[in-house]
């Protein structure tokens, strides 16, 4: 798939807001803020429930990914997520 073309639905899950359990976030990771190498997916399945974490990395941004992004897609389209949110930062590490 298209790395625009996951990008633009995923942008549309998050744009929906909260719409209950289950839940995805996503959390973008790099060495500055400009340049994202590591994306964190939770998934929290109910309320209260402890989140399943899954890492993914590249040497280039994963913003623009192709693959990274398309599996994002594929893990939220899955789990049925109602709801995802996605850190509009990058968080330096």
């Amino acid at each position: 798939m298209n790395v625009n073309k996951a990008k633009k639905r995923i942008a549309k899950r998050v744009e929906r807001g909260f719409k209950g359990y289950p839940l995805i976030s996503l959390e973008y990771f790099g060495k500055t803020t400009d340049f994202a190498t590591e994306v964190v997916v939770s998934l929290i399945a109910e309320e209260g429930a402890e989140p399943q974490e899954q890492r993914f990395s590249s040497e280039k941004d994963v913003r623009e990914d192709e693959a990274i992004q398309s599996v994002l897609l594929k893990i939220i389209e899955r789990a049925e997520a109602n709801t995802v949110v996605e850190k509009s930062v990058i968080s330096v590490c």
